[in-house]
């Protein structure tokens, strides 16, 4: 059996699902416990939020992404903890239209497949019995998902804690906790939505003081008792690495990569070498592959327009080996990037690529690719699941194309990628190839 876990999730995004997630977890491991955190569906940003609460890396379970193989493979990864605690994304049953791999990509999927019972957090602001019409509706849609309580959040008074209270107990759901309304906890945002957990100010103390509130505010006992085992998983094993020595750019300006690929390309005798485009560091001369993470380059544009060492070294190591870079790191192989303020900055020229963030546009959503041309790990004509998230328009893109890319519905969707010689790079953030 997979150790007892649950599942934190909510009506919709911006609940404050997250700030309950982080402080959560500090106040089960300050009980101590082994917390293992993952994440649902494919978000960048919340697991290096939980690493740091929990201190114990947290892995994305993705039911579009991944077959179940591989599901099984990070629901290992919970080996040696005493409690799971998932944070789904958006609302717990919004997923795509199209089935996956395993699924449609909900939060419900998930905990329904690990064995986990629902926290709903609720954002009752501006209501008080009627909250419980929302939490049954969400308690009965799926009558088979197993549904632990609720936490109410954003609550403005006594008066308003026992009118919402009387209200769920009407409808039999069991309130979990109360938090009071508190502008001060909101965690600081930016366009892709939180800042990095690297570039908080004061994140341990953010996070010391969620799990006091928690501690104050919500029934910990009563969760820990919620918490349900699931079935051991089949044995099964991380993607493989993509070579043997990865130079891996690693700062506040490329910093989103999946966890599970980082640790299956570890626990295959792969070695990571991480390095700082932003401190004008070189890839190691001796790596065979350099990957260009996903984050926020239009930030630093100027810097890494200035990192001459770093220029120099990436451009060396193409000569005769790959690169790969996955959207900002494909915007940082190309010619130029011009920021929100329509300054243009020379970026590694690998690539012809030119973005901008002049013009917002947004792009969000699951992607599948089939290779015109093989990148690091794969071959051409492999399929490949991935996501993507950014708010950069194309104004060049000349190269030939990597791929031939579609949303989660089969849609064709022009960003293709690129390819020039040993460089290539993708929007999309890798997930996982198809298994044949």
């Amino acid at each position: 059996m997979t150790p007892p876990g649950l599942m934190i999730s909510a009506p919709s995004s911006g609940t404050g699902k997250t700030t309950v997630m982080l402080g959560l977890l500090r106040a089960l491991a300050e009980d101590g416990l082994t917390v293992q955190p993952y994440k649902s569906g494919p978000d960048y940003i919340d697991p290096a939020f939980h690493l740091a609460a929990a201190k114990r890396p947290s892995f994305n379970l993705d039911t579009w992404a991944m077959d179940g193989g591989l599901l099984d493979a990070v629901t290992a990864q919970s080996a040696g903890a005493e409690i799971c605690v998932g944070e789904g994304s958006m609302g717990l049953y919004d997923g795509v239209a199209t089935r996956g791999q395993s699924g449609f990509g909900s939060s419900a999927e998930t905990a329904k497949r690990m064995g986990w019972p629902v926290v709903l957090v609720v954002d009752v602001s501006g209501q008080a019995q009627s909250a419980a019409a929302t939490a049954l509706g969400f308690k009965n849609y799926d009558p088979d998902l197993p549904f632990a309580g609720v936490i109410l959040n954003r609550v403005a008074s006594p008066r308003h804690e026992r009118l919402t209270r009387l209200g769920m107990e009407k409808a039999g759901i069991k309130v979990l906790g109360s938090l009071p309304r508190r502008g001060d906890l909101a965690l600081p945002e930016r366009h892709l939505g939180l800042i990095q957990a690297v570039e908080h100010p004061d994140l341990e103390a953010a996070i010391a003081g969620y799990a006091e509130f928690l501690r104050a505010h919500v029934d910990l006992e009563a969760i820990k008792a919620a918490a349900l085992a699931g079935q051991a998983p089949a044995p099964a094993s991380l993607p493989k690495p993509p070579a043997q020595r990865i130079a891996l750019a690693r700062d506040a300006a490329f910093s989103f990569t999946y966890p599970h690929l980082l640790s299956g390309w570890r626990a295959a005798g792969a070695e990571i070498l991480p390095f700082s485009p932003l401190a004008d560091e070189a890839p190691a001369a001796d790596a065979d592959l350099v990957w260009l993470p996903g984050g926020y380059p239009e930030l630093h544009g100027g810097t890494l327009a200035a990192a001459e060492t770093f220029r120099a070294g990436v451009r060396k190591h193409a000569e005769t080996k790959p690169v790969h870079g996955e959207c900002g790191g494909y915007m940082a192989l190309g010619e130029a990037l011009i920021d929100k303020e329509g300054n243009r900055h020379q970026m590694l020229g690998l690539l012809g690529l030119v973005t901008s963030y002049e013009k917002r546009k947004f792009h969000l959503g699951y992607r599948r690719a089939i290779l015109q041309a093989g990148m690091p790990g794969f071959d051409a004509g492999t399929a490949l699941r991935g996501h993507e998230f950014h708010y950069s328009t194309i104004l060049e893109e000349p190269d030939a194309p990597l791929a031939n890319v579609m949303d989660a519905d089969g849609n064709p969707v022009p960003e293709t990628g690129s390819i020039k010689g040993h460089v290539t790079g993708t929007f999309f953030h890798l997930i996982t190839g198809e298994r044949a």
